[in-house]
């Protein structure tokens, strides 16, 4: 018998030595305190973009081995709420940092104090635009101007004899629609789609650069683009904020003067200003009824956009991949953490329409 509870003991003992040597993960983060930590702030956390993104660095910590923390104010225009919780991440001690940054110039002293502590950090998505030099020690991200570029060359195909017919008397107008002009992602792709649909017009029309005008914004206007033409305008609107019921009515703005205007094609350059426009035309299902002809074209997913497109409203939409945005940040922090040298990854794009959006090699990429 004592033979038997010495047994029990030595079993009891053994099984609970094992138990505390093996790392314990949690939605993807160790709770060992010798387990790395990395700190992850994105821009947001309600879109269901910033959800794969949040499930690609999960994946990614638990490949690698490492704890993460994944925050994101409620709304992409809640700067001082982002500084707080990078404050609160930097707080815990992390060994490298992931950040996509609503406004470099808010965070620029905890950049500086980190980087002064040789801790790396990782941009993703956006990135952290003119932060100090050495900082920033590469991005994850879409190369969006690019992206939004074949946008534009979708859009161009669709009213190449439209833009083709324009007059001074009846110029055609695009509408590009960006959630704000803080952003370097909204940033690139508005100035993407606007700088693509101006080269192609000059390459491809009859039109030159005096025909053609660049007008609203002023982040959005730079010194090469033409703002004197009057046969094609090319508008860059930004919402009063980023909040839904902004991006809603500046949509409706628009919308009412699509006939007044020859308003022909709308370039949403996020899923915030599409959930805009899609709120003010009922799911789009009034875009083909009371708008008919306009060529509207979304970028990244989302339930609504892909019904959109699916139901042909939209002509289709550029899509991202979030999810290897998550995950190519979290590999590079740790790779830095390590020590290896690394360099800037693009995780790519694609246009999906209601004709390919079903194929394995994009379906994939279109979240809900």
């Amino acid at each position: 018998m004592r033979g038997s509870r010495r047994t029990l003991m030595v079993l009891v003992t053994l099984a609970l030595v094992l138990a505390m040597a093996v790392p314990v993960f949690a939605g993807g983060r160790a709770e060992r305190e010798d387990v790395p930590y990395i700190a992850v702030v994105s821009k947001g956390e309600q879109h269901d973009f910033w959800q794969q993104v949040r499930l690609g660095a999960s994946a990614a910590a638990d490949e690698v081995g490492v704890e993460i923390t994944f925050e994101g104010p409620p709304s992409e225009s809640d700067v001082q709420i982002q500084v707080e919780m990078l404050n609160s991440a930097i707080a815990r001690g992390p060994v490298a940092v992931a950040l996509a940054a609503l406004d470099t110039n808010a965070v620029m002293d905890q950049l500086t104090s980190l980087g002064g502590q040789n801790i790396p950090v990782i941009g993703f998505d956006s990135g952290v635009p003119d932060a100090p030099e050495g900082v920033i020690y590469a991005n994850a991200s879409t190369d969006n101007f690019a992206a939004a570029g074949m946008a534009a060359e979708r859009m161009f195909e669709a009213l190449e004899p439209d833009l083709r017919n324009a007059t001074s008397a009846n110029p055609v107008r695009i509408v590009v629609l960006n959630q704000d002009a803080r952003g370097e992602s909204l940033l690139s792709r508005g100035r993407g789609f606007r700088d693509t649909m101006v080269d192609l017009i000059v390459e491809r029309t009859p039109y030159n650069q005096s025909h053609l005008r660049v007008t609203g914004n002023p982040a959005f206007i730079a010194s090469h683009n033409p703002t004197g033409g009057d046969r094609v305008i090319i508008e860059m609107v930004v919402p009063a904020s980023a909040d839904a019921q902004d991006a809603t009515a500046s949509a409706q703005a628009v919308l009412a003067r699509v006939r007044d205007q020859n308003i022909r094609g709308i370039f949403m350059s996020n899923e915030g200003t599409v959930r805009g426009l899609l709120s003010a035309t009922d799911d789009g299902a009034a875009l083909p009824s009371d708008y008919p002809g306009l060529i509207a074209i979304g970028f990244d997913a989302g339930r609504a956009q892909k019904d959109a497109v699916r139901n042909q409203y939209f002509l289709g939409s550029i899509t991202q991949d979030p999810y290897s945005i998550g995950y190519q940040a979290v590999q590079l922090a740790y790779a830095a953490y390590q020590g290896q040298p690394v360099s800037d990854v693009d995780t790519g794009a694609r246009f999906y329409t209601h004709e390919n959006m079903d194929d394995p090699q994009i379906e994939g990429l279109l979240y809900d």
